[in-house]
């Protein structure tokens, strides 16, 4: 089944939909929020609100990429749940690190002023992200996306640690020149 099949079902409110989401997008979903939480439980609790958010937004939203939609809603849910956790000191992940390494990288008090800035901070990054070369795509996608450790992706990709420490500290640093360049620090 079609992405847009998909989408019809969900503004047709067709119950279907969320099990030919489950069957097409399930594990992509399943692995992005298991990289937040590390936990099979919580994992799989985050893609099933991910489908509950996805069923509550279509209509009135019409993603133009489905894969890109459920991937940002898991990856929102997934750090939502990973904040109350870490309200309630029930343990950690590798999201403060990752969240402080991007932190030179983004506007001094963390959130742009407003939406116009938001979207151009966004075009921007993802501008950026698209110029970098493969390997370096793909380090900092596993890194600032799915928030993998260093460890991981090193083994991932056969890196050592420390290159894959270097090439992400390299990659920051030409990002913060990008967002000073283009006037967004």
């Amino acid at each position: 089944m079609n992405d847009q099949q998909i989408i019809e079902m969900y503004w047709n409110r067709n119950e279907e939909a969320i099990n030919a989401t489950s069957e097409k997008y399930g594990t992509y979903c399943y692995a992005i929020a298991f990289g937040f939480s590390h936990d099979e439980e919580d994992a799989k609790e985050n893609v099933n609100d991910t489908y509950m958010e996805a069923w509550n937004k279509m209509p009135p939203h019409k993603p133009k990429i489905l894969k890109t939609f459920l991937g940002r809603l898991t990856r929102c849910i997934s750090i939502d749940r990973w904040r109350k956790k870490v309200a309630e000191k029930r343990g950690g992940s590798e999201l403060p690190q990752v969240f402080e390494e991007l932190s030179e990288c983004v506007a001094a008090n963390g959130n742009p002023i407003n939406e116009t800035e938001k979207k151009l901070l966004n075009k921007t990054i993802n501008e950026f992200v698209k110029e970098l070369s493969n390997s370096e795509q793909k380090v900092f996608l596993c890194r600032y996306w799915y928030a993998e450790p260093v460890k991981q992706i090193a083994a991932k990709f056969g890196f050592s640690e420390s290159k894959v420490k270097s090439m992400l500290m390299r990659t920051r640093n030409k990002l913060h020149e990008r967002l000073e360049t283009e006037g967004l620090l």
